[in-house]
């Protein structure tokens, strides 16, 4: 019997070496005669550059090279790209102003790249970036996403009018229009989904080096290989892809943030050759802050039509999703066709139209953070339906029942495209109102009433669309004792080598402890996605099956040899070659090694095509809270959250994926939110002084339930987890906190529920 196979808790195998401070991060590593790269960095959030003086820099002890943006453009590479083709609705193309990596006659946004230097030391670099000279002509700057469009705005790029960068739609908007004629209600809402600074554990960083060939390597904290090396040597320097290796060490967390192409790592690259010698950039907390792409903001107008009996006919909705300065690799993809096909719930919503309208502002790039735009779309779908189960006088649960989808309509094409492969909702639904105990809600209630309490009880339903791209690729190789398996993903927290190792050792038949799993070289394995999109094991897993799969069939000609029998006579069972109706066998890594001997090892790569694009993970979040009438301080008592994640591979790992999602989408609902000054355009909220994350004692003990229906699409019914929690959380929290603020009158609060923001709400309500 295989031990930890599919289905079992077998201990994360990573962690005996992060708990040891044993890890190997970027920061990590030392190339010999390594050089340090720091940034000067803008202070203002729009000017114009009107004098640039890097002379005493350049003399500065230490310095190696002061380089500008006009030496980048001098040496032939072009701007970071982004690579979503996405145009208006009339067919123009959107806005698509140049990202350089260095700015050239203006910057846009606080922490805009300006000039890069490079010392011997990291303090050498410090001291010389303090000796640049910058002459700044500060220019009015806008910061709002709806202000942005207001007439009169400042403009972020001259060429772009009233700061639009593109118009987009999708739906039937005739369709939406005859369900609202004919509809019994409407609800409106406008709803503002806050910007976060994405934070994760291990600042970004990156090493360029040159080899004695020529040919570039670039060390970087990412979440995968080959697209970062191909969009450094197709878009940005061009160069043939087999002149740039990237490698991935340990990753300190990621969560879409290091999925991307930054400034920073074409410019070591650069400077790396330049000089002939590695450098190495590492940002710290504050730069992080600066130069990290953000994420959500957006500010939304929703509208709901219903019959008299509380079915959903249509849904319209209207977004304003800010850019940011620049674009971003996948920025325009994040608000529009990644979020709002999603804008369907669970529900059989007949009617949905939804616009985007995206605009730029003087502030940090936006793209995709875990969810990457389906936390936005569930947040306006779920607080609409509470919304509407209020203002008609239905229970929030009833009215969900009444509009789910239900079984046996599955598989089930939605209006916005998506078809959902499986899922029982009514009963995830139950399953959570029963966990957290529904029922007692009124005596629970009434006690908190006479503590000076107004408790409420909030729920939220979720669907998520995972990614799947079909190019990913497994590499397996048995050897004499071991096995490793090369995967084209990338882990940045998640367990892969766990969780892979028990999947190759499930179908090879062998302990997980002989599976060595590789990621994060682009020299190791010719294609991958690397992670994103709760992607990796529903891709990566059946590409494992299958490349073991062809490696059982290499075995059985060297095992027809070693056991004197015919190849069609041998079957493989239990991690051995076996004479079929005898007691003879050989093991797989005595296979192995007699194959090894021969010349033909037994080695083989596995590509996973899906028969559908992506899996549906589904499931209902249930949030219990209280708020004190005196301060509106929030506190969350009980949590329940009821997933479908199909066959769940390794249930421990997944509960803290689900921990981990809630917590930042409790973070989101309660306390994170990135503030700009309107007039300046600094970044007020550049430290863990001004950003609040959640905290341990913002957090309550989670109760977890699974519902495991496995998906029809892949050969082991596997669902993403990893952005669950992030998705369903905000909207559960909120839910919650007008549920406990109904008897105040109180119909809407924007996130994040501050205690102050609380406190303002309830005294409105109540005339002060």
């Amino acid at each position: 019997m295989v031990r930890f196979g599919i289905g079992q808790s077998a201990a994360r195998r990573e962690d005996d070496r992060f708990l040891l401070g044993t890890g190997r991060f970027v920061d990590d590593i030392e190339r010999p005669n390594q050089a340090h790269a720091v940034l000067v960095r803008s202070p203002h959030a729009h000017a114009r550059i009107a004098g640039l003086d890097v002379g005493a820099a350049r003399a500065a002890p230490g310095v190696l090279a002061v380089l500008t943006g006009a030496d980048y453009r001098a040496a032939g590479f072009r701007p970071l790209p982004c690579v979503i083709p996405l145009t208006s609705r009339d067919g123009t193309p959107r806005a698509d102003p140049p990202r350089w990596p260095l700015a050239q006659d203006r910057v846009r946004y606080v922490g805009d790249p300006v000039v890069l230097v490079v010392a011997a030391s990291r303090g050498a670099a410090c001291d010389g970036a303090d000796a640049v000279v910058v002459d700044y002509d500060p220019l009015p700057a806008v910061i709002g996403t709806a202000e942005a469009l207001e007439s009169g705005a400042p403009l972020v790029w001259e060429d772009v009018p009233g700061n639009r960068c593109f118009h987009w739609e999708m739906g039937d908007a005739a369709a939406v229009d005859r369900a609202f004629a004919g509809a019994a209600r409407i609800v409106e809402r406008t709803l503002r989904n806050n910007r976060l600074a994405p934070q994760p554990i291990e600042a970004r960083g990156a090493i360029g080096e040159v080899g004695p060939d020529g040919r570039l390597t670039l060390y970087v904290s990412g979440q995968g290989v080959h697209l970062c090396r191909d969009m450094l040597c197709d878009d940005v320097l061009g160069l043939p892809r087999d002149q740039l290796r990237v490698i991935t060490p340990d990753v300190g967390g990621g969560f879409g943030v290091k999925f991307f192409v930054y400034p920073e790592y074409p410019l070591v690259l650069w400077v790396a050759r330049l000089l002939g010698r590695p450098v190495k950039w590492i940002a710290d907390r504050g730069e992080s802050f600066q130069s990290d792409v953000q994420a959500r903001d957006n500010v939304t107008r929703a509208a709901l039509a219903l019959d008299a009996e509380g079915r959903i006919l249509g849904l319209r909705v209207s977004i304003i999703a800010n850019m940011g300065a620049y674009l971003s690799n996948f920025a325009p993809f994040i608000p529009t066709a990644v979020g709002n096909p999603c804008l369907s719930g669970l529900y059989d919503n007949p009617a949905i139209y939804s616009e985007v309208r995206a605009v730029f502002t003087n502030t940090v790039p936006v793209d995709a953070y875990r969810g990457a735009g389906q936390p936005e779309a569930s947040y306006v779908v779920e607080r609409m339906v509470d919304a509407a189960a209020r203002e008609l006088g239905f229970d929030p649960a009833e009215l969900r029942r009444r509009n789910f989808i239900v079984p046996n309509r599955m598989p089930f094409r939605t209006v916005t495209g998506l078809t959902y492969d499986s899922g029982e909702y009514q009963k995830n639904l139950a399953e959570a109102l029963r966990l957290v105990d529904a029922a007692g809600l009124g005596a629970r209630r009434r006690a908190a009433k006479g503590q000076g309490k107004l408790r409420g009880l909030g729920i939220a339903t979720y669907i998520e669309a995972t990614e799947g791209v079909p190019d990913d690729s497994v590499i397996v190789a048995v050897g004499r004792d071991s096995i490793t398996v090369v995967s084209g993903a990338q882990s940045s927290g998640q367990g892969h080598e766990t969780v892979f190792a028990q999947v190759a050792a499930e179908r090879l038949g062998v302990d997980m402890a002989a599976v060595t799993v590789v990621e994060g070289d682009s020299d190791r394995i010719p294609t991958g996605r690397g992670t994103g999109g709760s992607r990796s094991l529903a891709n990566a897993g059946p590409a494992i099956v299958l490349a073991c799969d062809q490696v059982i069939a290499q075995g059985l000609d060297p095992a027809a040899e070693l056991l004197e029998a015919a190849r069609a006579d041998i079957e493989f069972r239990d991690g051995a070659f076996l004479v079929k109706g005898t007691d003879r066998r050989v093991s797989l890594f005595a296979v192995a090694e007699r194959a090894e001997a021969a010349g033909n090892a037994l080695r083989a790569e596995g590509t996973y095509v899906p028969t559908a694009p992506q899996t549906f993970p589904n499931g209902c979040h249930a949030c219990e809270l209280e708020i004190d009438e005196a301060t509106g301080r929030v506190e969350i008592v009980r949590y329940v959250a009821v997933n479908d994640f199909g066959r769940i591979v390794n249930p421990m790992i997944v509960r803290g994926q689900v921990h981990g999602g809630t917590a930042q989408g409790i973070g989101q609902a309660l306390l994170e939110d990135t503030v700009y000054d309107a007039g300046s355009g600094q970044l007020l909220s550049g430290s863990y002084m001004d950003y609040c994350l959640p905290r341990a004692d913002n957090l309550p003990p989670f109760t977890l339930a699974f519902n495991e229906v496995p998906s029809p699409t892949n050969p082991l019914g596997l669902k993403g987890c990893g952005e669950s929690g992030c998705i369903a959380a905000p909207s559960a929290v909120v839910n919650a906190a007008l549920d406990a603020l109904s008897p105040l009158g109180v119909r809407h609060i924007d996130m994040p529920l501050t205690a102050e923001r609380v406190w303002r709400v309830m005294r409105a309500a109540r005339g002060g």
